[in-house]
């Protein structure tokens, strides 16, 4: 398979593109800062890119059978959280000018329901400094599901995601978050990259958001 990751050297972005790399996937890795990603190998083109250039990403992404968005404009108080969607536009642009049907967005947990109507980041006890983020992010969910052409999934974390080991286990979920037996939602990067690259080789959640946990 032939996948174009934006924002291929973050945290999320570069644990997807080694895994991909050492499933024999050819990956197009488009990042803002080349130097970040120092990864060799003959199955791995960096290239440096804009994912609101929806002209330039689009050329980049041609002929590939997947688009993979891992884009932040960072946290904290200077970060210009409206970015989350005008990157989904643009993604979405770009795949459609490009003929790229399939499209797979690292989002946030923010979105989940904890109860019945009632989202994560809406409670009272979501943290102040990540709300403007994981509500650009929620916002960003719901212009994916206008989207009717590509072949779109909405990847959400668990509410606590880092580095640490990959297992390759792993528990799916779709609009709550995914409890272990501790009460807990946990995922390191590694495992969320094992399922995303996972749902690229074997697609269960077209059109739709999906979640994980240990």
């Amino acid at each position: 398979m032939k996948i174009a990751i934006i924002g291929a050297s973050g945290k999320v972005g570069s644990r997807i593109t080694h895994e991909a790399l050492s499933r024999g996937h050819q990956v197009t890795a488009i990042v803002r800062d080349p130097t970040r990603l120092t990864t060799e190998n003959e199955n791995l083109v960096v290239t440096k890119g804009d994912i609101l250039d929806i002209e330039d990403t689009a050329v980049k992404i041609k002929d590939h059978d997947a688009l993979v968005v891992s884009y932040s404009p960072g946290w904290g108080p200077d970060a210009d959280c409206s970015l989350y969607v005008d990157a989904t536009h643009a993604a979405i642009a770009a795949a459609k000018k490009a003929g790229v049907k399939r499209l797979l967005n690292v989002g946030g947990a923010g979105s989940l329901y904890v109860s019945p109507g009632v989202q994560s980041v809406d409670t009272p006890g979501f943290p102040a400094d990540w709300r403007p983020g994981a509500a650009a992010q929620r916002d960003s969910l719901e212009v994916y599901r206008q989207e009717k052409d590509l072949d779109w999934t909405f990847f959400s974390p668990a509410f606590m995601i880092g580095p640490g080991e990959r297992t390759g286990k792993y528990r799916l979920g779709t609009e709550n978050p995914v409890m272990d037996e501790k009460g807990e939602s946990n995922i390191s990067y590694e495992d969320y990259a094992v399922a995303l690259v996972d749902e690229l080789e074997k697609p269960q959640f077209i059109r739709k958001r999906f979640t994980i946990g240990y």
